[in-house]
């Protein structure tokens, strides 16, 4: 047992040691830190969300949603602050584990963001897809075989990013600055647009009366209590849950530490900054939403869409379907950005080979696990039905979300002289708070998305058994080598 809870000394883990674990080339400014949480969080979602949850759930009050869901996740982004400025590397959630509560617990958070985002990268592709192709045919353009189409467009933009991810990451850094600046032009065009045909009246009542609703998946908090509400304050808190999930994603910037310049201090200023513009952007969509149609009156398939045609603005159809294709295209590419910076930590641990944790001398990245990503994300898109999984990417973040909240509370208590560039307030009441504000994010999960996570895991802890138990680099003694060059590379 003392064997399986080793943990990681944490100057290992920042490299103070051995100077080994740095092998990867400082790239991120601190605005490129906003620019890598924007890329992620704001997707095609951001057209959506908010008419689904009023039109279903929490009818104006979706705007209280909003604010609520922005809270808890802001709690747990703090979290996430404090952790990766004392450890600022690319294994984010899973390295923190590693030095915080041991070997085992890391590997199983190492799985949780394995889960989260490999199958996040196929599933916005699959759903890429569907929205280019809705795009495309929004313009006139008669579309032939529309299901092959999908699949090669799949394919083709993840072999495309993940290229780009692998031969250079100041090129994806460029891309995704432009892409990123293009889908924030095409939401600020939906909110002013918006915004003049806004009827206040609209807004109604938040608390409307709230009604029992059957739900086709129980969750777990179903079991519970036994019912669900929609609209009014249950339906209000109800809808909570499935807008913080628009949030999430802030995470990953922290794996992006081992490459930032000044990481302890200018990584948690990332994190944070990108997550508050994310819910301002997300808030002032839904108050447009909710003030051009009643709530009653509105389209569950294209919220947005059919709001602008019932103004006779049909023109801003083009720019959301165009906005959405922007959108996902930037979540892919930092989705496969964070995963390898992920892989290669634990590979570089000895957990998982540690050939994948070799960087190329001519591109300076993680080459040979990105392309192994990218072929894992290719294969998971096109052969397995990955539209129908989304909840499990959830449970996978927030089942690392828990770790990290609890890990701020264990550490202040083990280790409280480490040097912080950030310091979470009210300690250990805030942490307390996003443990809690993650578990009731979970009970409104699906019970078989519990299922499939368990099983998930089971197999994770045995492949971790057979393997990552006896060639840890703890388990071995071995130590990295120098990397190329002296400290850090710099480009």
């Amino acid at each position: 047992m003392s064997t399986i809870l080793r943990r990681l000394p944490p100057a290992e883990a920042t490299g103070l040691r051995t100077g080994a674990r740095h092998g990867l080339a400082e790239l991120y400014r601190p605005a490129d830190l906003v620019v890598l949480g924007l890329g992620v969080m704001i997707g095609a979602g951001i057209f959506s969300i908010a008419g689904e949850q009023a039109a279903t759930m929490a009818g104006p009050g979706v705007i209280l949603s909003f604010m609520i869901a922005g809270i808890a996740c802001m709690l747990a982004c703090l979290c996430y602050a404090e952790l990766a400025s004392t450890m600022p590397t690319s294994g984010s959630a899973y390295t923190f584990t590693y030095v915080i509560f041991g070997e085992v617990w890391a590997w199983i958070i190492g799985c949780a963001l394995i889960l989260e985002l490999q199958l996040a990268a196929a599933v916005v592709a699959r759903a890429w897809a569907v929205i280019a192709v809705k795009a495309i045919s929004g313009f006139g353009v008669l579309l032939p075989h529309q299901d092959v189409l999908q699949d090669v467009l799949v394919f083709l933009i993840l072999v495309l990013l993940t290229g780009v991810v692998a031969v250079g990451a100041r090129i994806g850094l460029r891309a995704l600055w432009i892409m990123v600046a293009a889908k924030l032009l095409a939401i600020g065009a939906v909110i002013v647009v918006g915004a003049l045909h806004v009827d206040v009246a609209n807004f109604g009542d938040f608390s409307t009366q709230p009604k029992p609703i059957s739900v086709p998946s129980a969750t777990v908090l179903d079991l519970l209590v036994g019912q669900s509400h929609a609209f009014g304050w249950f339906g209000v808190f109800a809808a909570a849950p499935a807008i913080a999930f628009a949030y999430i994603g802030f995470d990953v910037v922290a794996t992006a530490a081992e490459e930032t310049v000044n990481a302890s201090r200018e990584v948690p200023k990332g994190m944070i900054r990108s997550l508050v513009v994310a819910t301002v952007v997300y808030i002032a969509v839904a108050l447009v939403m909710v003030g051009m149609v009643p709530y009653s009156s509105i389209s569950r398939e294209a919220p947005l869409s059919s709001a602008f045609r019932a103004a006779g603005v049909d023109w801003m159809a083009h720019v959301i379907d165009v906005g959405a294709v922007l959108g996902l295209t930037t979540v892919i590419l930092v989705l496969i950005v964070g995963q390898t910076r992920v892989l290669f930590s634990m590979a570089r641990d000895g957990l998982i080979p540690r050939g994948l944790a070799s960087i190329s001398r001519r591109y300076h990245t993680p080459t040979r696990v990105t392309l192994v990503i990218g072929l894992v994300a290719v294969l998971l898109a096109e052969f397995v039905p990955v539209l129908t999984l989304q909840q499990l990417v959830v449970i996978g973040t927030l089942f690392a979300f828990l770790f990290v909240s609890a890990g701020v509370i264990v550490m202040r208590r083990r280790m409280p002289d480490l040097e912080r560039g950030f310091r979470m307030p009210l300690s250990p009441l805030l942490p307390a708070l996003s443990l809690l504000a993650t578990l009731w994010l979970m009970v409104n999960l699906q019970v078989l998305t519990w299922l499939w996570f368990a099983l998930w895991m089971a197999f994770g802890l045995l492949a971790y058994l057979l393997y990552g138990r006896r060639h840890s680099l703890l388990a071995t003694g071995y130590r990295p080598p120098e990397p190329l060059g002296r400290g850090r590379h710099r480009r």
